[in-house]
């Protein structure tokens, strides 16, 4: 059995993308985590020792999307996923982790609502 917690629609400002002009500008770009973990202790606790901080979640997420540009959102979206399972306050907490990086201002020529990609990662063992 798998629980779920959901962070979904966090907002940041970032710079990434392959042309001069979004590095330049940059744009706002959302982003929503999902953490595979086990929270029957936390139910049973009501402890925040005993199940995931999404607060911290929030700010490994944020710091990435508004840190070193990248040309790809699916790198963006690899590097907090990885930063989430190797982060040493979610350690033996999270099973595997979904992450979507939405680009709803992607330099397309044609109207459309969003762009996003997702990755999924899981812990090694």
């Amino acid at each position: 059995m798998t629980d779920r917690i959901a962070l979904t629609g966090l907002r940041a400002f970032g710079r990434h993308g392959v042309f001069a002009h979004e590095r330049r500008d940059g744009q706002e770009f959302f982003v929503d985590v999902v953490l595979h973990v086990d929270l029957t202790a936390a139910s049973k606790s009501d402890a925040l020792a005993d199940t995931v901080d999404y607060g911290a979640v929030a700010d490994v997420a944020a710091r990435i999307v508004g840190g070193d540009p990248y040309d790809l959102i699916e790198s963006v979206a690899g590097r907090i996923a990885d930063e989430v399972l190797g982060d040493a306050r979610l350690a033996g907490k999270v099973e595997s982790v979904e992450v979507t990086v939405h680009k709803p201002s992607a330099p397309i020529q044609h109207e459309f609502a969003d762009v996003a990609v997702t990755i999924t990662r899981g812990r090694a063992g």
